[in-house]
C-alpha cells in the first residue's frame, strides 16, 4: 500500500499540488484522473521519487520516502515498475533486450538466468516468439505489452503506468487494461495508473482519484463514480459517450 498525507508541490509561484491526502491499495487497479493542468503527472512523479515534495509524506508499505537513507531509497525505486505513454522502448534494441534491461542494470543474475525470467514474463504478456524482433517491427498494443514485461520483470511491488492506452484503437485499450488488472491480482502488486481514458475508469477502477487543481476533489470506485452528484466529476466525466450511457442505464435501474 502506498499512503499520501497532505502532499504539497510548488514550482516558484505554481502551486500544483495542494495538500493531497489518499492512499492506493494492494492489489487493485488504482487510478488518478483529472483534466490536463490538474496536477496528475506531477503527482506521479512525486509517487515515483523524481520530484520531492514541498510538505507531507509518502510511506510504501510504512516506509516514509522522506526518511529513507539514499540506499534505501535506492533499493526502494527497484521495487517499483513503470509502464512509459509512449512505451518508451530503446529502438536499437530487441523485445528480449528491452526486457532484460532493468536485470542486466540492477542484478547479478547470469545470462541464463536473466533470459528465463525474461521469456517468463513475455509469456504472461502474451508475446511468444517475439525476443528478436525490434519496436519498428512489431505493433502499438505489442509495443505496450513489452514495456509492461519490462515493468514486471524485477518483480516490483509497484507499478506505476502513465496513459497505458495513449494511442491505442479502444479493442486493444480495453486489452492492455485487462492485462494490467490481471498482472496486478496475480501478483498483488500496488498499481497507480495515471489516465483520461473513461473506458479505462469503467473498466478497472478500483479506486479512482479525481484531481482538479491540484487538490483532490474526489475519490471513489467505478461503481461510486456513477452516483456521485460533484459537479466537476460529472463534467469530467460526461465527455464521454460511454459514460453517458452507462450512467443513464444505472439511473433507470435505479428508478
Amino acid at each position: 500500500m502506498i499512503e499520501v498525507e497532505n502532499l504539497h508541490k510548488s514550482f516558484g509561484d505554481n502551486h500544483v499540488l495542494k495538500g493531497i491526502s489518499t492512499s492506493f491499495e494492494k492489489g487493485k487497479t488504482n487510478l488518478i484522473i483529472g483534466q490536463s493542468g490538474s496536477g496528475k503527472t506531477v503527482f506521479i512523479k512525486c509517487l515515483l521519487g523524481l520530484f520531492n515534495p514541498d510538505e507531507g509524506s509518502i510511506s510504501y508499505d510504512g516506509r516514509i520516502y522522506s526518511e529513507l537513507a539514499p540506499r534505501e531509497r535506492s533499493d526502494l525505486r527497484q521495487e517499483m515498475g513503470m509502464v512509459f505513454q509512449g512505451s518508451a522502448l530503446f529502438d536499437s534494441m530487441t523485445v528480449e533486450g528491452n526486457v532484460m534491461f532493468p536485470l542486466d542494470m540492477f542484478t547479478k543474475q547470469s545470462t541464463s538466468e536473466m533470459l528465463d525470467r525474461v521469456n517468463f514474463v513475455l509469456k504472461r504478456v502474451n508475446l511468444v516468439d517475439a525476443n528478436h524482433k525490434y519496436p519498428s517491427e512489431i505493433s502499438g498494443g505489442m509495443k505496450k505489452r513489452v514495456a509492461i514485461a519490462r515493468a514486471i520483470v524485477m518483480n516490483p511491488k509497484y507499478l506505476f503506468c502513465d496513459e497505458p492506452n495513449s494511442g491505442l484503437d479502444p479493442k486493444t485499450a480495453i486489452l492492455i487494461d485487462n492485462l494490467i488488472q490481471e498482472i496486478t491480482q496475480e501478483y498483488d502488486i500496488t498499481t497507480v495508473i495515471n489516465s483520461h481514458d473513461m473506458n479505462s475508469v469503467m473498466e478497472i477502477g478500483e479506486k479512482i482519484i479525481f484531481l482538479k487543481d491540484g487538490f483532490k476533489e474526489w475519490e471513489g470506485s467505478n461503481k461510486e463514480i456513477f452516483k456521485t452528484d460533484n459537479a466537476a466529476v460529472t463534467n469530467f466525466v460526461y465527455s464521454s459517450e460511454l459514460f453517458k450511457k452507462v450512467r443513464q442505464m444505472y439511473i433507470e435501474e435505479r428508478n
